[in-house]
């Protein structure tokens, strides 16, 4: 009887889902996507491009040095390093282990090509959304500064009732993507690995983010700005080793994502099943998942540390390349070279039952590693899993915590944080395909109303950044006539 309720109300989440998704990840939000990128990529010269050491220095380089012309934190905040720590430990999550398997698994190696290219112009559409929080913000009753989509969508676009609509999908995309995906994958990698009940990883967890949730903005930005170097060098080491024991596949696996990414019917004798549309819906959407270019959520850790709108514009476009256009490739080309996934049957089995047979997600990444590792590879993926999961339900906590308090008061704020634990624990114990499907659902619904607002006050993004560059010539023109 309980297997039979549980296939009803899987099913009945599908059908909804499915429904939903058509909207969500249709053609519009994808035009969106592509107009916004190639908008601020054109209408900035190529910035990400042409500026690439301004805003490498700008970022990261800024962290290691004191004088770096800005304030280090704005009063109440925190510091610029410890929010752009929080904002990556939102994106470099299970995404970036998981999810770009799951996409190489539902899209083909296709999918990593579009992931690519979402990035790359993601990087400006993330400048653009970070720059506008800096110009829209407030500060809550502690005297914190807070911003985030629904700020410059009711300020700057003048159309609350778009800012609480967004809000209501930031709050279901915490609870998907930033919960209940990264939890589910905490827990098949540690079932996997070690054959830790799911159930027990589940109240572990939860256990663990409660304690960090009660510290606020200041506690995660702490844990996170030692957590996050931490495991992105460890994981980053591990992937390039896998790379560089199977470095003469590279050519070939190169060759596959292009080719696979702009074929009617993907290469390898036509196989059914993967196509560029596939390719491109899986890839696009996994990279959004993954980087949030466009979502409007990690604006909301970028603006806790009060930074000058062009440099929080800045830190959008580095979080955005480390983490897909880095990060997501390691996983990709480790996966592909290795050689345990078979375009053929995982191809064949798309759309059907033995589909869910097969290693997907975090199984198919630690399959790749103890290639070269051997057992200790699937013990490497369940810890990176556990620390890269922990970071990212730590992030999105505090995106949910916000759009709930800008939707419903503060008051409403321990009753979310306590669902958000208990979707920890039903992550944890559903299905990664329905998870992951229904993660991207709530994804793409925070992209219209937060693009639309970008688009809108592009102009503004523009104008920003022509006077950042004229005031920092005339800084740099009065420092040589001082000469």
């Amino acid at each position: 009887m309980g297997n039979l309720i549980t296939e009803y109300f899987s099913g009945w989440l599908r059908w909804c889902n499915a429904l939903l998704s058509r909207f969500a990840w249709g053609p519009a939000t994808l035009f969106l996507l592509a107009l916004s990128g190639l908008l601020f990529s054109f209408g900035t010269g190529f910035f990400q491009l042409r500026r690439i050491r301004l805003w490498w220095c700008s970022t990261l380089g800024a962290s290691f040095h004191s004088k770096s012309g800005q304030p280090r934190k704005e009063k109440g905040g925190i510091t610029g390093f410890q929010s752009a720590c929080t904002a990556l430990a939102a994106t470099l999550g299970t995404g970036n282990i998981a999810g770009v398997a799951t996409a190489i698994a539902a899209g083909g190696p296709g999918a990593v090509f579009w992931m690519w290219i979402s990035a790359f112009f993601g990087t400006m559409t993330g400048y653009a959304e970070n720059l506008l929080a800096g110009l829209y913000r407030g500060k809550n009753a502690k005297g914190e500064p807070i911003g985030g989509a629904m700020f410059y969508i009711e300020q700057g676009l003048g159309c609350r009732w778009l800012a609480l609509l967004f809000s209501f999908f930031c709050i279901l995309g915490s609870l998907g993507m930033g919960d209940m995906a990264q939890a589910n994958s905490i827990a098949t990698g540690l079932q996997d690995v070690f054959g830790v009940p799911p159930l027990l990883t589940g109240l572990a967890v939860a256990g663990a983010v409660g304690f960090a949730m009660l510290g606020g903005i200041h506690r995660v930005g702490r844990i996170t700005e030692r957590l996050v170097p931490f495991m992105a060098v460890g994981y980053t080491a591990a992937a390039v080793c896998v790379i560089l024991a199977n470095w003469h596949r590279v050519p070939a696996v190169v060759h596959s994502i292009l080719q696979q990414a702009f074929c009617v019917q993907a290469g390898l004798g036509g196989l059914a099943g993967y196509g560029m549309k596939q390719a491109l819906r899986v890839g696009v959407a996994r990279g959004v998942s993954s980087n949030e270019a466009g979502l409007g959520s990690s604006v909301m850790a970028n603006s806790a540390a009060g930074s000058p709108p062009v440099v929080q514009g800045m830190w959008g476009i580095f979080e955005v390349a480390v983490d897909t256009l880095f990060m997501c490739t390691l996983t990709a080309l480790a996966i592909l070279c290795s050689g345990v996934y078979d375009p053929a049957r995982y191809s064949a089995a798309l759309g059907t039952e033995a589909f869910s047979s097969l290693p997907n997600g975090a199984a198919l990444t630690a399959d790749a590693f103890r290639s070269v590792f051997g057992p200790g590879g699937g013990v490497l993926i369940a810890v990176s899993l556990m620390l890269f999961a922990f970071s990212t339900l730590l992030g999105w906590s505090y995106y949910g915590e916000r759009a709930v308090e800008y939707l419903f008061g503060p008051g409403a704020l321990v009753p979310y944080k306590l669902l958000y634990l208990a979707c920890i624990v039903i992550g944890c114990v559903s299905r990664l395909d329905l998870v992951w499907q229904i993660s991207d659902t709530f994804n793409g619904l925070m992209v219209p109303p937060n693009l639309l607002a970008v688009l809108w006050l592009s102009p503004q993004v523009f104008r920003e950044t022509r006077r950042f560059f004229r005031v920092k010539e005339k800084r740099r023109c009065t420092e040589k006539t001082s000469v």
